[in-house]
């Protein structure tokens, strides 16, 4: 997946090399892609009551809504709602005055009129997506915050998409509110947002802001929930605009324009308001202005311009947030910041906070700990652990002394069934550092016999991997099964810095690709990965990269998988056409060596897989005509997953199937299993 592929650089063919054994048994795909034991946790402000998806007592393929009382935890869920026969629980939500927040989906086949990923499809197959409010009791199930009347004159079109779509979602809790929140409503007559405080014990709602097709409120008083920072797109020339800060004087009550605030849309700089600092009325804003990576910083409103050094910064990475307290005693302070690194961190420097952490960090060395909310006197405080062998699991910290345990996402995935894992860096051939994650085999340590080896690249392509647990469990799905993987973040890759991220513009299946064939290539070079054992496997973006591999040489892989792949890239770069926004921040980056023209020159056995209900990229455009393009060439294969829509969450039993696919393709003697 990354660096040239330099000879110099791998063992001589003439060479024996021993082959790795793999040490332990792996870890059963079963075990890895049935439904989580618990997900989605969360609590709510008072502590009463926790929320959490379980697999359904009817069928534990499906997810179930449940509710405990943080007072009676050893009796198990207090009530349990099992998915319905059409819509699916994804994702729940404890809210205040005792209500919950869930989040549900069915298959839905039709005319999307005009909307939705797949608009151009004609009849789509996809996903309708929903939220709902209930009590505790779960007894009511009611479309969440949807509006009640009915604009004349809506076409039949418009009507199905805000029927599909939905009308409106949350937006803030309002911590010192103990009825109210913010909640974002579409206008059926305008189709503009409008936000609005709505009681969660009334269903009343006021008016905040009146959005337009250009403007967006980008900042709410936490208190009050008041527009205190909105912004606005305006267009500065035929394929140019600009992002306008506006912040409001609370003199004039007028909202004035901030300059230093203020980017063009083409430079891609990250500019974010997030938050208030009562004492000296200056704002808290992330910003990559003043540095490769994002900082936290302090800006003046009324000199219209930043404090002269950062606020929060750190060498090597970006910061992803402030941490705000939601306690009554220092409400809205900062009480620590999070780090972007190899993992998500949290840094906390309130001192209550820093030795709750320190105490939790303590009681469960080498995980990942993430504190998720806790209630007003820190009797409860809800928390989350991980490791790159240990998948999530949820906790419960009572008075700062006892833990209880709620689970495991996978209980039967126990420690020491996968290999250690790592952050390693690389010199791409131009002498671009190349960032990466590194799982070893289960059982091998430095000095054991080369193992065969998986490059992984990420999809998006602006986006980036995390140290930790893989939500899908391919990584430790391989490595238990004695592969090595490695994760490139790739130039391309955003949230590592913008030389990274910039260098990656119109490098599709280039530049890009070859950060990925220089990965194999030092995999070899330091002894893990056996040259003529290499594989690429890639989702997504991930999956261009595979069958861009497939079509350049020379190569380093003997084999590739491409799941949801796109093939076509002409095909892909009309669609940023659609949206001028669109075609400035993105179209000029989609850009490079086009799979589908390349197709006859396809060298390397292949294994494609999509879902039929994939409308990001449509199987019936890119897996299908490249597999039909390649099979005479190659040997290939071509899979169509029953309602595998191209994000997840998945159903247990697609997630088996594209499981067992990679498996036994990597196994078989299409790529190097008869190697192993």
């Amino acid at each position: 997946m990354r660096m040239p592929f330099s000879l110099a650089l791998l063992t001589s063919a003439l060479i024996t090399i021993p082959l790795y054994v793999r040490a332990a048994d792996p870890i059963a795909i079963d075990a890895l892609t049935r439904l989580p034991a618990i997900q989605s946790v969360s609590m709510d402000p008072s502590g009463t009551h926790l929320v959490a998806l379980i697999p359904s007592p009817k069928n534990p393929e499906q997810t179930a809504l449940a509710t405990w009382d943080t007072a009676s935890l050893s009796s198990g869920p207090k009530v349990v709602t099992p998915s319905g026969e059409q819509m699916k629980f994804i994702a729940a939500f404890a809210l205040k005055a005792d209500k919950i927040l869930t989040v549900a989906r069915q298959e839905w086949t039709g005319n999307a009129g005009g909307c939705l990923e797949g608009k151009s499809l004609g009849a789509t197959m996809t996903f309708v997506t929903k939220a709902y409010l209930t009590g505790d009791d779960q007894k009511k199930f009611d479309e969440a915050f949807a509006t009640d009347t009915r604009a004349i004159g809506v076409s039949k079109d418009t009507q199905r998409c805000l029927e599909l779509a939905g009308t409106a979602s949350l937006v803030s809790m309002l911590p010192l509110d103990p009825d109210r929140v913010i909640i974002r409503q579409l206008s059926e007559a305008s189709l503009s947002s409008d936000y609005y405080r709505f009681n969660l014990k009334t269903g009343d709602k006021e008016l905040l802001f009146h959005g337009g097709a250009r403007a967006e409120p980008s900042l709410f008083d936490a208190r009050t929930g008041n527009v205190l920072v909105k912004s606005e797109i305006e267009a500065t020339g035929a394929d140019e605009s600009e992002q306008r800060i506006r912040i409001l004087n609370p003199k004039t009550g007028e909202f004035e324009i901030q300059p230093a605030l203020s980017t063009k849309l083409s430079d891609r700089h990250m500019v974010s308001v997030i938050g208030f600092d009562d004492a000296s009325g200056k704002y808290y804003v992330l910003t990559d202005q003043f540095s490769d990576q994002v900082q936290a910083r302090l800006y003046d409103p009324v000199q219209k311009q930043f404090d002269p050094e950062p606020l929060v910064a750190d060498k090597n990475f970006s910061i992803g947030g402030l941490i705000f307290s939601t306690r009554k005693a220092n409400f809205n302070k900062i009480i620590g910041f999070v780090i972007d690194g190899p993992s998500v961190q949290q840094v906390y420097v309130d001192p209550t906070m820093k030795s709750i952490q320190a105490g939790i960090a303590k009681a469960f060395p080498e995980q990942q700990v993430s504190i998720s909310s806790y209630t007003d006197d820190l009797s409860k405080v809800l928390f989350s652990t991980e490791s790159a062998s240990t998948p999530p699991s949820w906790h419960l910290l009572l008075n700062e002394k006892k833990v209880v345990n709620l689970g495991n996402e996978l209980p039967e995935v126990k420690p020491g069934m996968t290999g250690a894992q790592s952050w390693v860096t690389y010199k791409a051939r131009d002498g671009l550092e190349i960032p990466a994650i590194l799982d070893l085999p289960a059982g091998w340590k430095k000095g054991d016999a080369a193992a065969p080896a998986v490059l992984m690249p990420h999809g998006g392509p602006w986006a980036r991997d995390y140290m930790g647990w893989d939500a899908p469990g391919w990584v430790p799905m391989l490595t238990s099964r004695g592969y090595a993987v490695l994760r490139p973040q790739y130039r391309g890759s955003s949230g590592l810095g913008r030389k990274l991220w910039l260098a990656g513009d119109g490098q599709w299946g280039q530049a890009m690709s070859d950060d990925l064939d220089d990965g194999a290539a030092w995999l070899v070079a330091q002894g893990i990965a056996a040259r003529d054992r290499i594989a690429i496997f890639g989702y997504s973006y991930g999956g261009f990269a595979a069958v861009a591999a497939d079509v350049r040489s020379p190569s380093p892989f003997q084999c590739a998988i491409a799941g949801a792949p796109v093939a076509d890239l002409g095909r892909l770069g009309t669609s940023w056409s659609d949206n001028r926004l669109q075609r400035i921040m993105q179209g000029k980056t989609i850009k490079g060596m086009d799979p589908m023209k390349n197709a006859s020159k396809a060298h390397l056995p292949i294994l494609l897989f999509d879902g039929d209900r994939d409308v990001r990229t449509p199987p019936a455009i890119h897996a299908q005509p490249f597999y039909n393009a390649v099979k005479d060439k190659v040997s290939a294969q071509y899979h169509v997953i029953a309602d595998m829509p191209h994000s997840m969450p998945w159903y247990p039993r697609q997630a088996r199937e594209t499981s067992n696919l990679i498996v036994d393709f990597l196994s078989s003697n299409q790529c190097f299993g008869n190697k192993k």
